[in-house]
């Protein structure tokens, strides 16, 4: 997919990996980026990078109106870059495990779900365009430290997949993005050596423009998926010991 004169949306643009992948597309020479986040204040930095390419949108991808009310306005989008997550922390026996696991499927996999639901037949009619699932390495191995977050991205990687095989009628390339640890605010504690959030979405834009559909963006994610090919019960037990504090 030719990245030059797209039309992006962003959603979770004001910070990290979403603002990064808001600079790769000023760099690549997209034509119009859509900037989403739940409140407009917290894109003003995000704004400034380019104000006559990037149009900000206050968006919950929680909030399914919200999610029709922008895409009814945003007709143009030929890439939809789902990148909006919310992460917890400790394991599945948490006295707040259950309400953690819901906020993060709410977010992580149904509002992905209904943004891809709302925006696929906006890039039908463009001629199919792309989507972009930001995964994360949890999507393949769970991580007991984050345990519930990691079964929402299992849960979205399943979805990635599943789509794929439905939009490819239309021509709409499916890409998942599986990250290592990323020098962002959610990852701060993470206690592994991190890329900055531009490399993930460089590597991203790479990926669209030659059709991959599994990206591998820093060097932990490519050691996670070489130990998948090799032995997936050794990665397994390697994750294993990251156990949550009792």
């Amino acid at each position: 997919m030719n990245i030059e004169d797209s039309v992006v949306l962003v959603t979770g643009a004001n910070r990290g990996i979403g603002q990064a992948f808001v600079e790769a597309f000023v760099q690549a020479g997209a034509a119009k980026i859509y900037a989403t986040a739940r409140s407009l204040d917290s894109l003003q930095e995000v704004v400034a990078i380019s104000p006559d390419r990037i149009v900000p949108l206050a968006l919950d991808v929680t909030n399914p109106d919200q999610i029709s009310a922008i895409a009814a306005t945003t007709q143009d989008v030929t890439l939809l870059i789902n990148n909006a997550g919310v992460s917890g922390t400790g394991g599945f026996f948490a006295p707040s495990t259950l309400e953690t696991a819901r906020w993060e499927m709410e977010t992580n996999y149904f509002g992905t779900l209904n943004m891809i639901r709302a925006f696929a037949p906006i890039l039908k009619q463009n001629g199919g365009g792309a989507i972009v699932n930001l995964l994360s390495i949890a999507s393949l191995v769970n991580v007991p430290v984050f345990a519930s977050y990691s079964a929402s991205k299992a849960a979205l990687l399943s979805l990635t997949q599943g789509i794929r095989a439905e939009l490819a009628s239309q021509r709409t390339l499916v890409v998942g993005v599986f990250p290592g640890p990323v020098d962002t605010a959610m990852a701060e504690n993470v206690p592994l050596d991190k890329v900055p959030p531009i490399q993930i979405a460089q590597a991203t834009l790479q990926a669209v423009k030659q059709g991959i559909e599994d990206v591998q963006p820093d060097p932990v994610s490519e050691q996670v998926f070489a130990g998948i090919r090799q032995d997936p019960k050794a990665v397994e037990k390697q994750f294993a010991g990251m156990l949550p504090q009792s």
